[in-house]
């Protein structure tokens, strides 16, 4: 493999634009840390592709994965119509459980994904509440976050079966390609489908209600999804307070007052 453009860094790993020997471009990310990172990066992203386009798995090491590289393309309504209805199907297929049988990480911070008996009890003990103690914050505010994650099954609305889901769907992990979205950097494991959406609205897509109008057509959501929002976005915010800071607090704390609000 020859590797042709340098595309910069994310979280400490670098990114290539490389050419296989057989004349196939691929995405290369590369550097060392957790030895698990990219094995559970491969891991996802097969698992979502049994029902989603997402990039090839071509390698995956302990410092290394390549990928498949996606010609990206202007997003359009269609596009944004064609993956909403593609995500329902993806969250439609369904996970064995709520967690997954590979480690979990987020940019670079580890996430436990042992099973929980149910989605609220999840969402607390291994995605909010351990990101606490990083995220620094004051013990009023911790205090509050606590409180919010206390309750959590009050809030959660009708109890849903697993979905697969991917887990850190902000807008720069889907890539526009072949008329349509292709999911990259999962951070994928058996949880709840309104995270998603909820992640997707966080920092905004393109034609977001075109995406949430074909995926409601393809799978209704429950009654009350609009309210539950803040909830979802509960653990991206926290994530964003541990990793840069505390320009995120306030929207994080936002969120959590509407959660104690509901």
């Amino acid at each position: 493999m020859r590797l042709t453009d340098d595309l910069g860094s994310s979280h400490g790993r670098r990114l290539h634009r490389g050419v296989l020997d057989d004349g196939r471009e691929v995405f290369v990310k590369s550097g060392r840390g957790h030895a698990e990172l990219f094995a559970s990066e491969a891991a996802g992203l097969r698992w979502l592709g049994e029902a989603i386009e997402v990039p090839e798995v071509i390698e995956a090491g302990p410092d290394r994965l390549v990928l498949s590289w996606i010609r990206q393309e202007p997003p359009g309504a269609a596009a944004a119509e064609r993956f909403g209805r593609a995500l329902a199907r993806l969250h439609r297929e369904g996970a064995d459980g709520f967690g997954a049988p590979w480690p979990g990480f987020i940019a670079e911070l580890p996430m436990d994904n042992a099973p929980a008996a149910d989605w609220p009890s999840f969402y607390a003990s291994r995605r909010v509440v351990p990101f606490l103690e990083g995220a620094g914050l004051p013990a009023r505010e911790a205090s509050l976050v606590e409180r919010a994650a206390d309750r959590f099954a009050e809030v959660a609305g009708p109890a849903e079966p697993p979905a697969r889901i991917h887990g850190d769907l902000w807008s720069g992990n889907v890539l526009w390609s072949g008329g349509s979205g292709v999911l990259i950097d999962p951070a994928a494991h058996g949880g709840h489908r309104e995270s998603d959406l909820a992640m997707l609205a966080l920092f905004g897509l393109p034609y977001l209600d075109r995406v949430l109008g074909a995926y409601r057509e393809e799978w209704p959501l429950a009654e009350g999804w609009r309210e539950r929002v803040p909830l979802h976005q509960l653990h991206p915010l926290l994530v964003h307070v541990v990793l840069f800071g505390a320009g995120y607090r306030e929207a994080l704390m936002d969120a959590v007052r509407r959660v104690l609000a509901l």
